[in-house]
């Protein structure tokens, strides 16, 4: 069995969502039945048969401390970044294989979807890097795997341009007029024709990432605060109120109004050990705290983890306008790796199921065809199919 480590991380504008958006809605062991809520009883779970613990011994970890029913005791301990919480789940990492050595032997992969995925290679790079230190494996770490990740380095959201050219959501006329006026910064308009098309073009791009049913993403859709912190005053971010209830037709939506009842029922939470006076409310969407994206990009710690022999999956939906694909095989580009296997399909059930492309070092690029932001949530047997083949070493 392989042991491998879910980062549940915030992604846009410091909504924080936790590990059990994980559990329930992407690649844990169970998910909701799909009935309607009445009041009175835990909503029910069924097991989830594309779940990722069939192929390996998964700690799903609450990150950064507020987010799930993680907490601290000091106010002060919420005020933490990229860098801080990393370090943070590498000294967990090594207190609880230490309070759990059978595991020790296990191969250990560390993985995380979105935000998650720009701090993923961050961790493993630490944990490599104490492993040369102590000269002997404290944990027996092979890799890490990341889903439609962000990198910063400004290339998530300048890819998103030409994205929805490609995918025909804006117009000939405005990619050009972008291309022309922007010079390829569509974050930070410099000019009064770039801020003018780009205005048009997020309009556009709003069509698209606004879905029909309200709440149907795991997360708030992204914000504009420049700044990407909060103040210590919005610690308490509690909603003190059910949310709305969604459509029923909507059951994306419908799960994520059920998880608020499941995780705040008290048999659940003496079930989990959740200590009484530390969580007074789980909310799905965590705002508020004081995180600071401090690692500006991740794309160097790519390069030094598998560079130190270890390997990677990057994989992508290929219907994700928020970190689209594009950008992705950007940066993977800009590594300079020598291409392995060249570009080409990988088939499930008889049919392209994605594309996929492996480079030295040991790093595969996968895209999984129809797969939105989080792929194991709307293509849960695909991206089942893909782990489970990449971590048996096999082609995908």
């Amino acid at each position: 069995m392989y042991s491998q480590v879910a980062i549940g991380r915030g992604d846009w504008d410091n909504g924080v969502h936790d590990e059990q958006c994980h559990v329930f809605f992407f690649s844990g062991p169970v998910m909701f039945v799909a009935e309607r809520y009445s009041g009175g009883t835990v909503p029910r779970l069924e097991y989830n048969p594309y779940s990722w613990t069939k192929l390996a011994s998964i700690l799903f970890v609450d990150s950064p401390v507020g987010s799930g029913f993680s907490y601290a005791h000091d106010p002060k301990g919420y005020d933490v970044g990229d860098i801080s919480s990393s370090m943070q789940i590498v000294k967990f990492l090594r207190k609880w294989l230490d309070d759990h050595p059978k595991y020790l032997s296990n191969p250990f992969y560390i993985g995380g979807d979105s935000y998650a995925g720009k701090v993923v290679p961050l961790i493993t790079q630490y944990l490599s890097e104490g492993i040369e230190e102590m000269h002997h494996p404290i944990i027996n770490l092979k890799g890490y795997l990341v889903g439609n990740p962000s990198a910063g380095d400004k290339i998530d959201v300048n890819s998103r341009v030409p994205y929805s050219h490609s995918f025909g959501v804006i117009s000939d006329q405005l990619y050009e007029a972008a291309l022309a006026n922007c010079k390829g910064d569509y974050e930070n308009p410099t000019n009064k024709p770039c801020t003018d098309v780009m205005q048009t073009i997020n309009n556009l791009m709003s069509e698209v990432l606004e879905p029909a049913c309200p709440f149907d993403w795991p997360w708030p859709m992204p914000g504009r605060d420049a700044s990407n912190r909060k103040s210590l005053t919005e610690e308490h971010y509690w909603l003190g109120d059910p949310p709305v209830e969604p459509p029923f037709s909507c059951f994306a939506a419908y799960r994520y109004y059920l998880s608020y009842f499941w995780a705040n029922d008290n048999a659940t939470r003496a079930a989990l050990g959740i200590k009484e006076g530390t969580v007074t409310e789980w909310i799905r969407c965590a705002t508020g705290l004081p995180y600071t994206r401090d690692l500006p990009s991740s794309i160097e710690c790519h390069f030094n983890v598998t560079t130190r022999g270890y390997r990677a999956l990057v994989y992508s939906g290929d219907h994700d306008p928020i970190v689209p694909f594009s950008g992705t095989q950007a940066w993977i580009r800009s590594l300079n790796f020598s291409i392995v296997d060249d570009w080409r399909a990988w088939h499930l059930d008889g049919q392209a199921a994605g594309f996929t492309i492996k480079y030295a070092n040991n790093l595969t690029f996968a895209t999984i065809k129809g797969g939105c932001h989080i792929p194991p949530e709307n293509r849960p047997k695909e991206s089942f199919i893909m782990a489970k083949r990449w971590l048996a070493g096999g082609p995908l």
